[in-house]
């Protein structure tokens, strides 16, 4: 089944942000590619992300750079308050000297936007092609490619496979079968019109309101015509992973003390949707001959970071260089891959892990979090971030052997 000429595609499991994105860097490689996708139509969930500047050397990597710098919004700063007494706890601002640190902006973006530029990107090109209504549910493998076999029993046969299908994805359970770890953190997420939107929170910034066991996110997105505004706190219920339908009565129940000025927030969304967070152990083998995984298959992550997205991107661009270098030896490329992201991916989840402890900090440990940064220039706030968003092309494999897709 689909077929590509005498030599079998590749078949990427998933049309997300991370699918699309390994559909792309495989195809700067000369690759065919066949995306399978779960959905009925392409598309994103969600509400807004950050995008740090890893990202945007990302998207130049994969040729799309301009269409998702055009859809961006680019902050002033990013800034910490304390929601319970407003003092401001931390500032970085993102302007001229942020970007010549790292060569790349700061800026915040609806998640659909970014899901348009690749797919923009997967449709300027005749080596893609994408089927929906097709969910992966195992892979079979032998010494000469792979077959996928949906949830109809349809066949799909590759020369590899990637597994980008998420969270829950299928290739991970039946290659890693481990189990998610539910964090009991509850995150409820809307976008809100400017009109409705505070007239003294319209700061152009990415900003966030920290308080014992909650926090709140707030920034502008599609060119200040709308916000994104993110609530976090950690439920008083046993939870399950998943998403619903959020309640207003629920999130207002979990913001008492909160200072007036962050508690508007809480007030402004018609409809809310509610994340019941997880993320997983990191592992520290995700490849299995002509499989592998990318994104949140391999290292879903908490976002308290801001990462997520980011992280697929960048293991597409890091296995595009890998098949390069590789000469099309998938089995040789997949590891070094693999080599290439275990660590980086795994200090992102870890650390997570802690940003959200830092976050939702109380009694002592507030006071402690609010005394961590003070006097703090912004040179040493990049200095602490570079590990982060000092990701380059050049050098994304673990040998320094990359050169940059951009010759590709």
């Amino acid at each position: 089944m689909a077929s590509h000429g005498p030599q079998p595609p590749v078949l990427v499991a998933g049309g997300g942000i991370g699918g699309l994105a390994a559909a792309l860097a495989l195809a700067r490689q000369g690759q065919a590619v066949q995306v399978i996708e779960q959905a009925s139509r392409l598309g994103e969930i969600g509400a807004g992300i950050q995008l740090g500047p890893n990202a945007f050397a990302a998207f130049d990597a994969l040729g799309v750079g301009p269409a998702a710098r055009a859809r961006a919004v680019y902050t002033d700063e990013m800034v910490m308050h304390d929601a319970l007494d407003e003092t401001v706890v931390g500032r970085i601002p993102t302007r001229e000297p942020f970007r010549a640190r790292f060569g790349n902006p700061y800026a915040v973006i609806h998640r659909a936007d970014v899901h348009r530029c690749l797919l923009e990107g997967v449709q300027a090109t005749d080596r893609i092609r994408v089927a929906t209504s097709a969910c992966v549910a195992s892979v079979e493998e032998d010494a000469q490619g792979v077959t996928a076999v949906d949830t109809h029993g349809r066949r799909w046969r590759g020369v590899a496979l990637i597994g980008a299908d998420g969270v829950r994805s299928a290739v991970r359970q039946q290659y890693v079968g481990d189990e998610a770890r539910v964090s009991g953190h509850v995150v409820y997420r809307a976008v809100v019109d400017r009109a409705d939107f505070p007239a003294d929170l319209r700061w152009n910034a990415a900003s966030i309101w920290v308080g014992p066991d909650c926090h709140l996110v707030h920034y502008p997105l599609r060119g200040g015509e709308q916000y994104n505004v993110v609530v976090t706190f950690h439920s008083r219920q046993r939870e399950e992973w998943g998403v619903r339908e959020g309640s207003r009565e629920e999130v207002q129940g979990y913001f008492q003390g909160i200072c007036p000025r962050a508690r508007q927030l809480i007030e402004l969304p018609r409809d809310w949707k509610r994340w019941a967070t997880a993320d997983r152990e990191p592992i520290a083998r995700w490849t299995f001959g002509r499989v592998t995984l990318l994104g949140d298959a391999a290292h879903p992550t908490l976002q308290y970071l801001a990462q997520g997205a980011c992280m697929a991107l960048e293991d597409a661009v890091t296995l595009g260089e890998a098949l390069r270098v590789h000469g099309g030896d998938f089995t040789s490329a997949f590891a070094h891959y693999e080599r290439s992201r275990l660590a980086r991916t795994a200090r992102v989840v870890l650390s997570a892990r802690e940003m959200g402890r830092l976050f939702h900090a109380k009694g002592v440990e507030r006071l402690v979090r609010n005394d961590l940064w003070k006097g703090r220039t912004p040179e040493r706030f990049y200095d602490a971030m570079e590990w982060l968003y000092g990701w380059r092309v050049q050098g994304c494999l673990d040998d320094g052997a990359c050169e940059g897709m951009r010759h590709g």
